[in-house]
């Protein structure tokens, strides 16, 4: 319950913080609005079922790029919300106050970034609700519980990236190249706009090594074409393995960062 009310009082603070920006918070609601009705009239030059490489998600485009640009948000958030919460409690010197308390490392780590996936969550829900009943995207029969397990790996595996990239920016206080090479090559390789397929063989080789892909291929199966969990199995291992590395190792950086910055007396200097 202690850590509940902590988590609770983490997405409190940045739910008052983002609505204080009325206009700013209905224009990121309004962007999603675009980017759907853009992709959906991107999808009638391609048209439905002539593309191969659609073919194993249904072969409509335009489902396939609704999923790739409303679970990439998950990946968006991960790589640039820890560092940004980091950032943000450096410029307004909170961050050395959070430290000092009773909450342990991975908690502030973990809770600072909490409102940031609950956004992008429900901005998922309202991608999905528009391309449902404005544009008739069909999910019926789809695998929820497989979907809820690759969501769940999906944000583990993002995290613990997104976690090193704030262990950059607590040391180094500027801009971390880690996260600008990934968000680059996760959006060119991992499949958000067009399937892996259609890349080059040397190239898919090394898309295996980004969660994004296994996560948007393992929801768009379940999503799309009802894949059971042995069918998505490959996807689930991949992103099982990238957590089991990653989540911990994110931590040690981040603990190691906090020691550094501690050590130089640069924790607050931004």
């Amino acid at each position: 319950m202690f850590v509940l009310r902590k988590a609770l009082a983490f997405v409190k603070r940045d739910i008052v913080e983002e609505t204080s920006y009325k206009l700013a918070f209905l224009m990121r609601v309004s962007g999603i609005f675009f980017a759907v009705f853009t992709f959906f009239f991107l999808s009638k030059l391609i048209g439905k079922g002539t593309v191969p490489h659609l073919e194993p998600y249904g072969g409509d485009y335009f489902s396939f790029v609704l999923i790739g640009i409303a679970f990439s948000g998950y990946h968006q958030v991960a790589l640039s919300g820890f560092s940004r919460s980091i950032r943000e409690a450096q410029m307004k010197g909170t961050l050395e106050a959070v430290l000092l308390t009773q909450t342990g490392i991975p908690a502030i780590v973990l809770c600072s970034s909490l409102y940031r996936f609950i956004w992008s969550s429900l901005t998922v829900v309202i991608y999905l609700l528009i391309g449902i009943i404005v544009f008739g995207v069909s999910v019926g029969g789809a695998n929820v519980v497989g979907a809820f397990v690759v969501l769940l790996l999906t944000i583990t595996s993002f995290s613990g990236i997104g976690v090193i990239s704030a262990s950059f920016v607590m040391v180094f206080k500027k801009g971390d190249p880690l996260a600008f090479a990934l968000s680059g090559a996760s959006f060119l390789l991992g499949g958000v706009y067009y399937p892996v397929a259609v890349l080059p063989s040397w190239l898919q080789k090394i898309s295996y090594f980004l969660p994004i892909r296994h996560s948007l291929e393992g929801m768009r199966l379940c999503l799309l074409r009802q894949a059971p969990l042995k069918v998505i199995a490959p996807n689930l291992i991949a992103l099982v393995g990238f957590t089991i590395i990653l989540l911990p190792l994110s931590l040690m950086c981040f603990r190691y960062a906090v020691r550094k910055a501690k050590i130089d007396g640069s924790l607050t200097h931004y």
